[in-house]
């Protein structure tokens, strides 16, 4: 009978994954940490300590704690999947995709804390709400085009931030208590609009601003 040498090195252990269990952990606690402290009292070493790694790892994975936060939150990280399909459904996709995210997010999700937190820490949510809007705006221009794309993405987004603000932070009001179901059909009307270049839309011809109506 033979036996097996007992110096056989010992099967080499797959680490591929490893980064990847990393930077989803260091994104549940950053997660966690957003939500409950806030962006300006979460910091990079509480959220490493909280996913079981060094500071120098969440600092090699994202940079920076403003990267950090972006990665986290959803919105900003999915609408790259959105943008490819038919222009004509852009809206629809969209309205989906964002009433569907927030209908299922954590009374504590980071993107509502900040919107919570803007009015008592103005400089930190005026900072994100810049990173953030610099970030959808990547993603939205490879789809819109026109002189006045950046102030239909602009406008789009404050459009998202007025709902969720109304139906998710205040929850009061017809915003509040319709079924998500008319609030996507609702979305993806005004969506449709904001989306299609000025030039595109029927002509009107208001009366200049600041200007007074005839008696």
């Amino acid at each position: 009978m033979t036996t097996e040498p007992t110096d056989a090195p010992a099967p080499a252990r797959k680490r591929v994954r490893a980064p990847e269990a990393h930077r989803e952990a260091i994104l549940e606690a950053a997660r966690a940490a957003f939500a409950e402290r806030g962006y300006a009292r979460a910091t990079i070493r509480e959220i490493a300590g909280r996913a079981g790694v060094t500071h120098g790892l969440v600092m090699r994975h994202f940079g920076s704690k403003e990267q950090l936060f972006l990665a986290a939150v959803p919105g900003p990280r999915d609408l790259p999947e959105l943008m490819p399909g038919p222009p004509g459904t852009l809206p629809d996709r969209i309205a989906q995709a964002f009433v569907e995210r927030m209908e299922h997010a954590d009374g504590n999700d980071p993107f509502l804390a900040l919107i919570r937190s803007a009015a008592s820490d103005e400089q930190a949510a005026t900072e994100l709400y810049a990173a953030m809007r610099r970030s959808s705006a990547e993603a939205y221009r490879t789809v819109l085009t026109g002189p006045d794309a950046d102030e239909r993405i602009d406008l789009l987004a404050s459009q998202l931030i007025g709902v969720t603000f109304s139906r998710y932070v205040l929850r009061s009001g017809p915003v509040a208590e319709m079924p998500p179901e008319r609030l996507v059909a609702h979305l993806t009307r005004m969506l449709r609009c904001l989306l299609q270049p000025l030039e595109h839309l029927e002509p009107v011809h208001p009366e200049p601003f600041g200007g007074t109506s005839a008696s």
